[in-house]
């Protein structure tokens, strides 16, 4: 689910890190945190969720901003920015269902077909989908735009599983996983390595989803009961090692003497 990197141009370099068992690593921890970092700010942390949805919204804003404003990868603004989309993502599907009641089948549908029609325009004015190629603000935006996206499907699409399914929390996650796997055998064996990257990237939020359900639920109602803020806070130190180990590698190689 990689391709070779193309040459930056003179005034961009890629704004979206290669695409590593560390990237995946991070994409699903970022994923559980939007599950589970959502229900502690709405729930344990007594902020309703109107309240959480505009302070993540303004956040998310916020970070966007910074983002956009770089010239280059830099760790910890894109994953801060990940981590946000996710909770946002999930507060969009979260407000859909049950806020205004609308059906799980209605809101995977349209989520897809958004998405398809994100992918359809970006490709019809870029000529491609690579996350290798994000070295423009009109690729960017197109990259953010389906990324929130995904993290909208994704939601819907977990919880019509293991909720309107009946599919619960555990054979949730064994069921994405399958799919995961299946789609990593097919780049393997020579599928595309952009559809399969970005596949991998929508089935990887209904499984952070389902582990993140899995792990803070309730044992009565099929969880593991660690609650909402200690697996928010776990997942979350994992999310800044993991990113921390790439800000110092990356600044590290920034500071490295040049070589003839």
């Amino acid at each position: 689910m990689t391709t070779l990197s193309a040459p930056a141009p003179t005034h961009w370099l890629n704004k979206v890190p290669q695409v590593t068992l560390s990237f995946w690593i991070i994409k699903i921890m970022c994923t559980t945190v939007g599950e589970t970092g959502a229900d502690f700010l709405a729930i344990n942390a007594g902020l309703g969720q109107n309240l959480t949805r505009a302070i993540m919204a303004a956040l998310l804003t916020a970070a966007l901003l910074v983002q956009l404003r770089k010239r280059r990868y830099t760790p910890w603004i894109y994953w801060l920015t990940v981590v946000l989309v996710s909770i946002v993502g999930t507060q969009i599907t979260d407000l859909l269902t049950d806020g205004l009641g609308v059906s799980l089948y209605i809101s995977t549908s349209v989520f897809a077909a958004l998405l398809a029609a994100i992918f359809a325009v970006w490709y019809a004015v870029e000529h491609t989908l690579s996350v290798h190629e994000i070295f423009t603000r009109k690729r960017e935006l197109f990259y953010w735009s389906a990324i929130l996206c995904t993290f909208a499907l994704g939601t819907a699409a977990g919880d019509l599983a293991t909720e309107a399914l009946h599919l619960g929390f555990t054979w949730g996650l064994v069921a994405f996983g399958a799919l995961i796997a299946a789609t990593y055998t097919a780049w393997r064996l020579g599928g595309n390595a952009v559809l399969t990257f970005w596949i991998a990237y929508i089935l990887t939020r209904p499984l952070g989803a389902s582990l993140g359900d899995l792990l803070t639920q309730a044992k009565s109602y099929g969880g593991l009961g660690l609650g909402a803020m200690w697996t928010s806070a776990l997942f979350l130190t994992v999310i800044l090692v993991l990113v921390t180990r790439e800000q110092m590698a990356m600044d590290g190689h920034d500071q490295a003497p040049a070589t003839r």
